[in-house]
């Protein structure tokens, strides 16, 4: 089944340090924020999916936005208990989809992603100048 909507990805295993006082993760109580704002997220045309661990645990909590021939980006340091990051995040997909192959510039994010990103990695088939070819072409 194709589906055309990006993918928000988030770490439901993330530790913030609140587990205790909480008693859940991190991860899983930013994944109940961000469901809650999930008719905002299907109005931005994104799907919501949780990772049992995305190897980030220094800079938890982790999500990322892909999509089939976009690029990926990678956040940390996201907290449950500011809703304004969800927020930031339905913005972030609203610009992403808009942009081609996805690609935003720091100034194109909401600002407090700007500061928070992680990674950003190109689709395989990109056409962007950022990516340039090392090795011969090879005939597919």
């Amino acid at each position: 089944m194709s589906d055309e909507r990006a993918v928000l990805s988030i770490c439901i295993t993330c530790r913030d340090g609140r587990e205790t006082e909480t008693g859940t993760r991190g991860g899983s109580r930013l994944a109940e924020v961000i469901h809650a704002e999930i008719g905002g997220l299907a109005a931005a045309g994104v799907a919501c999916r949780g990772v049992k661990c995305m190897s980030h645990c220094k800079r938890p909590c982790i999500v990322s936005v892909s999509q089939n021939d976009k690029f990926t980006y990678v956040f940390g340091d996201l907290d449950p208990h500011k809703p304004a990051h969800a927020q930031a995040l339905i913005e972030l997909v609203e610009r992403y989809n808009k942009a081609p192959e996805g690609f935003l510039q720091r100034m194109d994010r909401p600002e407090f992603l700007r500061a928070n990103i992680l990674g950003r990695f190109p689709p395989i088939r990109s056409v962007s100048p950022l990516v340039l070819r090392l090795d011969p072409i090879v005939a597919e």
